[in-house]
């Protein structure tokens, strides 16, 4: 499967194993359809996970990470991409529909774009959210202490 998708995208597709998990890291412009290509030929019919990390020394800080599973092959992969801090991504959603919350949820902790998304929102923080809290120069404490002041009229105990 790799060299057969080297071969058609060449230094857009990287593959990589670590403990016997398989990652193929993949330039963020290949990823529509690549990820389409993932599902249609490849049958990997299930986006089990989407999730960010957050570099924040790198010039592209952030991977996304789509984990995938194949019922018919009973085989999961990853597939990774990078991107730079205001960049967006194109969304999911139209290839697996269980990226819509997925998708909201990385949006929600990191901040990141989907393009196309339906319906992005935030889906675990309160609409007057400041920041997003999976980025590692987020100051947690001065964040919860100023929306539980604002919002419940009382001092935080953190």
């Amino acid at each position: 499967m790799v060299e057969k998708y080297k071969r058609q995208y060449g230094s857009g597709l990287e593959a990589l194993s670590y403990l016997g998990q398989n990652y193929l890291n993949v330039d963020r412009t290949l990823l529509p359809d690549f990820l389409r290509l993932m599902r249609n030929e490849e049958e990997f019919d299930y986006c089990v996970d989407i999730t960010a990390v957050h570099y924040p020394k790198r010039e592209k800080q952030f991977d996304i990470v789509w984990i995938l599973y194949s019922f018919p092959r009973n085989e999961r992969i990853r597939v990774k991409t990078q991107i730079k801090d205001g960049e967006s991504i194109p969304s999911a959603v139209s290839i697996w529909p269980t990226a819509d919350w997925l998708e909201r949820e990385v949006y929600d902790m990191f901040g990141i774009v989907f393009e196309g998304h339906p319906n992005l929102k935030r889906i675990l923080l309160p609409d007057g959210w400041q920041g997003y809290p999976l980025r590692k120069d987020y100051d947690i404490l001065k964040q919860d202490k100023q929306w539980v002041q604002i919002n419940l009229g009382i001092e935080s105990g953190q």
